[in-house]
């Protein structure tokens, strides 16, 4: 079994580490002030680009 000649620091485990984080997710207000993924159709309104995507009941 491999064992390691000496201890990895606290600073070289982090740097090797620091690409692990989950990304925060970008969120762009729709025209109803609701917070909505990029590019996708507003869930609370059903528009798109400012068209209606969605009607009213479809959305709910």
């Amino acid at each position: 079994m491999a064992v390691p000649n000496r201890k990895i620091s606290k600073s070289r485990k982090g740097m090797r580490r620091s690409h692990d984080h989950v990304p925060v997710p970008a969120v762009v207000l729709c025209a109803c002030g609701e917070p909505t993924l990029p590019h996708r159709i507003c869930p609370s309104c059903g528009t798109y680009r400012g068209r209606q995507m969605l009607r009213k009941d479809d959305a709910e």
